[in-house]
Order: structure tokens, then sequence, then C-alpha cells
């Protein structure tokens, strides 16, 4: 009984003192490193209009408008919601809101919820991107990141849209190409990855040239 009372306390010494270094000490320490060489990241990559959140450059946004680049699609719209008339949360599509959380759906490519989502995007997307033949659209354009909350999308995905934007914002075509290439990311070490485009910060960039918010 001695023996295990003994052990017993080690045991519950040892557990606290791990939780209060694992838990507490060792995230403290990296927060307050990484807040020093990377402070702006450490706060999440927050980008700023007037002193307002706007977004981040790491979490995707979902996009409507014609004068807008649309990103990849969400499996949960992005948790972008409203309350209707009914006091009922909505996403902006009408759909039931279902909660806080990210993540594709996972779905097989035979999946009829899925093959029914593609199509019916493809048909929407073909409609407002007249000029754009169904087989020339991006895959990355018609499915959802392994988050569901990317921001990137290929610059192909981004070139097939310049058409669609410049003539609802009023821009010209060089324009939207200017900013489009302004956020275009390359490849990590010039090796790892493939070339992106950040839909968000190319959306502001668009809205400042169009007065939408002040430009800096």
């Amino acid at each position: 009984m001695k023996n295990f009372l003994h052990n017993t306390k080690r045991a519950v010494l040892v557990t606290v003192v791990l939780m209060i270094i694992c838990g507490l000490i060792y995230p403290l320490v990296l927060t307050g490193i990484s807040k020093v060489i990377f402070p702006r990241q450490a706060e999440g990559s927050l980008i700023r209009v007037d002193g307002k959140v706007v977004g981040a450059e790491t979490i995707g946004q979902e996009f409507t408008e014609d004068y807008y680049m649309w990103g990849r699609p969400s499996a949960y719209h992005y948790n972008t919601y409203t309350e209707d008339e009914n006091g009922n949360l909505v996403y902006s599509d009408g759909t039931e809101f279902a909660g806080v959380s990210s993540g594709s759906n996972n779905y097989a490519p035979t999946n009829e919820a899925l093959t029914e989502r593609v199509e019916n995007d493809m048909e929407k997307f073909l409609e407002r991107n007249p000029e754009v033949k169904a087989e020339d659209i991006p895959t990355d354009l018609l499915t959802a990141s392994g988050s569901g909350l990317d921001p990137h999308i290929s610059p192909k995905s981004a070139q097939i849209q310049i058409p669609r934007i410049a003539e609802a914002s009023g821009l010209s075509e060089e324009k939207v190409e200017e900013i489009v290439s302004e956020h275009t990311e390359g490849k990590l070490l010039g090796v790892f990855g493939e070339e992106t485009v950040n839909v968000l910060m190319v959306n502001l960039d668009i809205a400042k040239e169009m007065g939408v918010i002040p430009a800096e």
C-alpha cells in the first residue's frame, strides 16, 4: 500500500510538471518567439482596411460578384453566414448553417452529391464566363482543397476569369492582369509546390482600383 501511494504520488507529480511545461511554458515560449521573429504571421496575417479587419492572407473567402475573382469552392462556404428574417443562420446560398467547421467532405469521385455540386458549379461558371469552354475550366475551380479554406487558386484559374472581371469592374484587362501578376506567388524555394494566386489580395486591389475601398 505504501509503495502504491508513493508511485501514485510520483505519477501525479510527473503529470502536473509535464502539463505545466508542455501545456503552458512551451506554448508561451513559442508564441513569444514567433511574435518577435514573425509578428504579423503570429497574429494571423490579418488584413485591415480603414482600421477594420477584412480577412487574413491564409484564409479563403467566398466571392460571388462578377467584378471579383472567385476562389476554390468550400464545403462550408468558409463559414460565412447571415441571419434570415426568422432568426435562422444560413449560408449565402440560403442553405442552413451547419456550424463552425472546416475541411473538405472527402467524397469519392463517384459520389452523387459531389458530382451534382461540380456540375452545378460548372454550369454557373460557364453562364457567368461565356467565353470559357467547359473543358478549359481548371480543376481547382471546381474542387475544394483539403482544408476547405485555401485562399489560393492556380494562375490558369485566375487568367480565365480576367475577361469577366475586366468587363464587370470597368478596369482594363491589362490592369487586372497586372494585379494578378503582383499577387502570384512562386514555388517555395523555387522547387516545392506550384505557383499560386492569392484571391483575397487580388480582390482588395480590384476594390481599390474601383474605389470601393480607399487606396492606401
